[in-house]
Formats: C-alpha cells, structure tokens, sequence
C-alpha cells in the first residue's frame, strides 16, 4: 500500500506539473479530515507521510493558550499550566502532540480525497501562476472583462485573474463581458478566491504609470512625476520637472499634436489633465497648480501648512473651478491648504488679524494702541517674534529705543511663562481617555482645551466645523477624529 502511495503521488505530480510536496500535503490533508470525523468536536490532526518510505503517522494535538485566555475550545486548546505538567518549558503557542492510530489509505473516502487533492493542487497550480505573472514585474494589468462578482469585475489575462472593485472603476464607465481593460495593480490578496490581484483604474498611480508608458523620457530618467491628483473620469492633475535643461518637461508630456497625452485621456474615458511644473518653492508650485487661473497674490502660513491666493474677480470662478474641481485637485496636487479669495476678501482678512494683533500686544503687553500698532506695521504678528526676534532687529525700529526694546521683550516673555502656566492647568484638566486617543498629539490636546473640550464625550459632540475652527485642521481630519472620538458609543452598545 506504501508503495501504491508513492507512484500514485508521482503520477499525480507528473501530470499535473506540480511539487511532490504538495501533493504529499493534499494526501496528508486528506487523512486529517477523515480521521476527524471519528471524533467528536473540533479536534486537531496532524497527519505526517516519509517522503521516502510512503509510511505514515498520526497525531491528535493541542496547542498551548495563555491561562488568563481560558479555554475557547477545549478539544484542540490546553491552557499553559496544565501543559507545563506534560511538557516542561513548553511555550505559549507551541503544540502537545498524542500519537494515535493511522486511518488506512482505503478507508478515506474516495470522494473526499479525490476533492482536496485537487483543491490542494488547484491551489499550487495558481500560486504558482500568479508568481510567474508577478515575477514579470508587471505594474499595468491588461485583460478582459470575464464576468461579474457582487459588482465587481473579474479581468483575466492568460490564466491570471484580477479584481477590479467597483469603487476603483472609473465613474461612469460601462464594462461588459469581453472587453479590452487596462487597470494598476495595486495589491496581491491571496484570501481572495480566484482573483488576487487588486486592481484600480481611478488611483493617481494608474495616470503615473500611463504617462511612464507613453513617455519614454520617464523611463529614461529625464523627467520625473512628482505628483498627481486625480477627479476619476472628469479631470486630473499631474507634476512634473525635467532633471535636463535641454527637455522641456510639460512640452515632451503633451506630445507632437497632443498624442502622448490625448493617448493618456483616451485610456481614462475622456478624463482631461493638466500638466504642472513642479516647483521646489511652495507658492510658485500652487501658482502652477491653479492654472489656468491668474493669480494676484499669495500668503503662506508655514505654521497652518496654507496659503491664502488672491485672484481677481475675473479669475475667481476659474480658480475654484465647477463644484470646487480645480482648487480641490490643486490642493491635492501641492499638499497644501489652498484658500481663494478676491481682493476684498484679502484686505478684510488682513483688517482682521492686524487688529486681532494689536489687540494682543495692547492685552499681554500692556501698552496703548500707538505702540501695539507700530509693532504690529512693522511685521510682528505673534508675542513668540516680540521675545524672541534678534535684539538688533528690534532697535532698527526707529520709534524704539532700547529701553522700549528690552522692556517690550521681558514683558512678552512673562506673557507667554503666564499662557503656559495657563495651559498647562487647563490641560491637566484632559480626561486621560482623551489624552489616549488615536490621533491626539500633544499640541491639539493643548487646542482642545483650551477650547473647553475636556472629555472623548466632548470631542464627539462637536461639529466638524467647530473642530476645525479649534484645532486648524482640514475638514477630513477634523471629521476622523471625531469619528474616532464616537467609536466606543457602538462598542459599549454593543456590548
């Protein structure tokens, strides 16, 4: 019967070009199963079949759990301190293994043995597919449209199968059996059955990787996408920068006639681009990222990761483009917080924080309004600059003299010691579950509560927009954290 065992495993192996091993595994499987079933409950069996001599032995295991985690099933599990009796020095983790009596190779269904053989087999035989594919180095997927599963589309090439969600197809886009479809692997998951690969047609990486196809200057590192944004199927966002002067970078993009990009937009269901230099200094790179929007002026806030950008009225519809499209893409495109707003809106804000300025320095100074707004003319926005700002710097201001210099920096400094005493206790006052939370660092906890926000109770009942009106942060962030924040009301319910 050893021997039958043997040359039925070669035959198998031959005919289905797969591993020894791995047919050895599928009749060892196959043995487990059957032997389970003498028993009640969930047990565990291990089956182990020589290579050599076809001979075989049988196990009943049971692996080691911590004895705080109880036992979840007590016909495969054994808590540590029992197990330690049996085996000294055994691990958590580690198995205790019986030896039992081997179930005959006849005894196994034939049925049964027949199906995990070939699942077993079926499994190597795609494994072994999908890292040939993926050997290729392959970032594109090109396939056909091979059926539907729960809304998402099954693409195969060859004998390899991709996922395509429905979520990362291109809005708008009609796929039937059959079709011609390009798509970016992003992902291998081999717990999904039949179709591992990940695909996506609407993630930036699949226009990056469409340009690097169409431009060969990409490949050849004369030309670089540092980054892209993407409004799938209507419009996107690319930037680029040549790394040779003698290539122009949004030029050799766009091809003669268009081609190279028109090739880009065809694969992308008419999605329209637009091609950026990129720039190293930040404002010039969101002066590029707003085209073909005019802009009058920017500011940045370092501090706030944004920038205000003046446009005039002419090009405000421009700059924020339908449904806020052109802003938005700019802002993913750059990294940073774009505001746009005309001139009046512009001088009104800065109205704002210039009286908002001198108010503080009036407030925490303690000086009149003349000298809060010379100090406010001259660029001091904040009482850090006013402590801190080089000596020298301050006593080229021409009304100060240095008296007026030194006082003004020591009274700033007591101010800030004060806030941060100040703080400092208002923070004390954080419920540590609020301190703990995912995604609190110090300086927002700090904004919190100096805001009232004490407690996760707190932070959960806020709007988005009164988050991002304490804290600075952008809209998505404000809206995670309070999510974030309202996690444990489901969790408690559902306990």
């Amino acid at each position: 019967m050893n021997r039958e065992l043997l040359m039925l495993v070669e035959a198998i192996s031959r005919e289905k070009n797969v591993e020894r091993d791995v047919v050895f595994g599928a009749v060892e499987l196959a043995l487990a199963q059957a032997t389970k079933k003498l028993y009640e409950g969930e047990v565990d069996i291990r089956v182990a079949i020589d290579r050599e001599s076809g001979e075989y032995d049988t196990f009943r295991r049971w692996v080691v759990v911590p004895d705080d985690a109880g036992l979840q099933n007590p016909e495969a599990e054994e808590m540590l301190m029992d197990a330690e009796e049996r085996v000294p020095g055994i691990q958590v983790g580690e198995f205790i293994e019986e030896q039992i009596e081997s179930l005959p190779i006849g005894r196994i269904g034939a049925m049964t043995a027949k199906q995990v053989i070939l699942q077993k087999i079926r499994d190597a035989e795609r494994e072994m597919l999908l890292n040939e594919f993926m050997a290729r180095g392959e970032k594109i997927f090109t396939g056909t449209v091979k059926r539907m599963d729960k809304g998402d589309i099954i693409v195969e090439s060859g004998r390899v199968e991709g996922r395509l969600r429905r979520s990362e197809m291109i809005p708008k886009e009609n796929l039937r059996n059959g079709d011609r479809v390009r798509a970016m692997i992003m992902e291998v998951d081999l717990t999904l059955r039949g179709a591992p690969i990940v695909l996506s047609r609407s993630a930036p990486e699949f226009m990056i990787e469409l340009f690097r196809n169409e431009v060969p200057e990409i490949e050849q590192g004369l030309l670089e996408i540092k980054s892209c944004a993407r409004d799938p199927g209507s419009r996107a966002k690319i930037a680029v920068i040549s790394h040779d002067k003698r290539v122009d970078p949004i030029g050799t993009c766009v091809g003669v006639r268009g081609t190279r990009v028109n090739a880009v937009t065809t694969e992308l269901a008419g999605e329209r681009v637009d091609i950026v230099l990129w720039s190293e200094d930040p404002a010039q790179f969101v002066i590029g990222a707003l085209a073909p929007a005019n802009v009058s002026s920017i500011v940045v806030d370092e501090e706030k990761h944004a920038m205000d950008v003046v446009v005039d009225e002419e090009n405000l519809a421009i700059a924020i483009g339908r449904g806020g499209q052109n802003v938005r893409l700019a802002s993913e495109l750059t990294g940073w917080k774009i505001n746009i707003m005309d001139a009046a809106e512009s001088a009104q804000k800065h109205a704002e924080e210039t009286d908002s300025a001198r108010k503080l320095f009036m407030e925490k100074l303690d000086v009149d309004e003349e000298l809060a707004s010379i100090l406010v003319e001259e660029g001091f926005s904040s009482l850090e600059e006013v402590a801190y700002v080089p000596l020298s710097e301050m006593l080229e201001i021409e009304a100060f003299d240095e008296e007026t210099v030194t006082e003004l920096r020591a009274r700033a400094k007591d101010a800030l010691l004060t806030m941060e005493i100040a703080q400092e206790e208002s923070v004390s006052e954080v419920s540590q579950d609020l301190r703990e939370l995912e995604g609190l660092t110090p300086e927002l906890v700090a904004k919190l509560a100096a805001g009232g926000v004490q407690t996760r109770d707190d932070l959960a009942d806020l709007a988005i927009d009164e988050l991002t009106e304490l804290t600075g942060q952008t809209a998505d962030e404000a809206k995670a954290l309070i999510m974030k924040a309202r996690e444990h009301w489901f969790t408690d319910g559902q306990e």
